[in-house]
């Protein structure tokens, strides 16, 4: 996590961040409102315990949120330092308004009736994606970010793994406090959609494959890649782990319509060529998106 980045006051950037966070925020309130909070499902975070409180002693979630995020982002910047700035702190804050005031208006009923299982697919979806653009203006969405990275601090268990256990551990609070199997299951339906539309939203949809070719006929396929499939790609030294031969590895990047051109002009040249394809999730430098265009979106 980085420490705070400050835009210049009212510059395009500054703009564009807390455009990002105000839509990111409306979002999320929106997935909840409309698709989560109206069947119990509790996906996890401060707004996990709200929801449970919510049907229990009849507390606002937008307010009861954010009165758990208050005083934990205040004892975060004590613990961890300066890492929650006023992006953070407006994220929260415009979420916990925007979802009071879409259930006031809605009087919290379920846009989508008798159907939790679409409202798990769709709430998840907006909620991924309004903390997809909250992390893209480099603020956090509060909750279980921020009580991983403190308890990250004194355990040492990576952060990643934090956020699965407290989450987990908030959604097991629904079936102790509602009594039902389904609202866990569809909560960590909700919880796994959420975490694949973010990656989507911070990395972009990529078709692209890393493809590592293995052959005593490198130059060849070299050849064949660099004027035929218009790629360039990496030598990297290796020796065989059988025999200790030496090993010249090709490492390159195509498109899914260039693996399949490459893979035949592969076959073509050495049918006994050992190649490796994996999915690229983001690729940036020469030939791709460069890292200037990914830092300006």
């Amino acid at each position: 996590m980085p420490f705070l980045q400050k835009e210049k006051l009212f510059s395009r950037k500054w703009f564009k961040a807390y455009g990002l966070i105000a839509f990111g925020a409306l979002s999320v309130a929106a997935g909840y409102v409309l698709f989560i909070t109206p069947y119990k499902i509790v996906p996890g975070g401060v707004y996990g315990i709200s929801i449970v409180l919510h049907y229990i002693i009849g507390t606002p979630v937008g307010l009861v949120a954010l009165a758990f995020n208050i005083p934990l982002t205040i004892l975060a910047v004590k613990i961890l330092g300066p890492r929650f700035g006023p992006k953070t702190v407006t994220g929260f804050v415009l979420t916990s308004v925007f979802v009071d005031s879409i259930a006031l208006y809605t009087d919290n009923k379920p846009l989508v009736e008798n159907d939790p299982l679409l409202s798990c697919i769709f709430g998840g979806l907006l909620i991924g994606l309004g903390v997809g653009f909250i992390f893209k203006a480099k603020a956090t969405s509060g909750g279980s970010d921020v009580i991983s990275m403190i308890l990250n601090k004194y355990t040492k268990v990576p952060v990643g793994q934090l956020i699965m256990i407290v989450d987990s551990v908030i959604v097991l609070l629904s079936f102790v406090a509602f009594g039902d199997w389904k609202i866990p299951l569809y909560s960590w339906i909700v919880i796994f959609i959420i975490g694949k539309v973010v990656d989507v939203v911070l990395q972009g949809l990529s078709y692209d494959k890393t493809v590592f070719i293995i052959s005593d006929k490198h130059e060849e396929i070299r050849n064949r890649l660099i004027n035929d499939v218009h790629r360039g790609g990496t030598y990297i030294s290796g020796s065989g782990m059988y025999n200790g031969a030496e090993k010249k590895i090709i490492f390159t990047v195509v498109s899914r319509r260039e693996l399949s051109m490459l893979e035949e002009f592969i076959h073509q040249i050495d049918p006994n060529a050992f190649l490796t394809v994996l999915e690229a999730n983001e690729i940036l430098g020469k030939g791709f998106k460069s890292l200037e265009e990914k830092l300006a979106d």
